[in-house]
């Protein structure tokens, strides 16, 4: 099963733009718009991460951790905020928190947060085992490519990128899906991040002369496979 995350955030285009990236991330996750909420999903349900906003309406993440700890101790808490001062870091960690970003963070680093965090608990995150593409065999849990003789790490943006292209095999990949997905805002420097990621992409998978990333200018990306090598 999916690990299941509880994300407690009051901005609702970002807790959107961040729940799309970490369910595109083989996450299941339970959005709640202010602490109220999160509690009363947290009582309801089990959860196995909580990721709070510290500076939100009704109840705080910090209230809202110290609560969650009353019932229980373990479950593993990052606190979101707009501040950075040392003074509200200790308090996340003094109230039970794990970890703590400060906003505007990398989400990539989020999701090293998430997987590191989840390791250390012996969680395994159920994805598709193994997906082929050409003479690839691909493994997303693990984020490799394994061509005959090689096995290719990648990196969690290159991972991701991966996943969305094979989503739509042959077809073509909107751009503006994948930057708010895994980039999390469409702007010239996110996009220009993409563009380099799809080239770190095109080279990997250059081993294969049937596979190829094809640009549609001002629409997206084409994963090309041969049609009787696309499974």
């Amino acid at each position: 099963m999916k690990a299941r995350i509880l994300l407690v955030e009051d901005e609702e285009n970002f807790g959107l733009v961040l729940k799309n990236y970490l369910e595109l991330s083989e996450y299941s996750v339970d959005l709640a718009p202010d602490g109220d909420v999160g509690f009363a999903k947290f009582k309801s349900n089990q959860y196995d991460l909580g990721i709070l906003d510290v500076m939100m309406p009704r109840r705080d993440g910090f209230t809202l951790a110290k609560d969650i700890r009353k019932f229980n101790t373990e479950l593993p808490l990052i606190f979101l905020t707009a501040r950075g001062e040392k003074e509200d870091q200790i308090k996340g960690y003094q109230v039970g928190g794990d970890d703590y970003l400060t906003k505007p963070f990398d989400t990539e680093v989020l999701l090293l947060k998430i997987e590191a965090i989840l390791g250390r608990r012996s969680f395994k995150v159920a994805r598709e085992e193994k997906i082929s593409i050409g003479n690839f065999e691909y493994f997303p849990a693990k984020r490799e490519l394994v061509f005959p003789g090689e096995t290719i790490k990648l990196s969690p943006k290159e991972n991701a990128l991966l996943e969305l292209l094979h989503k739509y095999v042959n077809r073509v990949m909107p751009r503006s899906e994948a930057l708010h997905k895994i980039w999390g805002s469409e702007d010239y420097f996110t996009t220009r991040s993409m563009d380099v990621y799809v080239t770190k992409l095109r080279k990997k998978l250059s081993m294969d002369a049937g596979i190829g990333i094809e640009n549609i200018h001002g629409t997206g990306y084409i994963l090309q496979v041969t049609e009787e090598r696309a499974r």
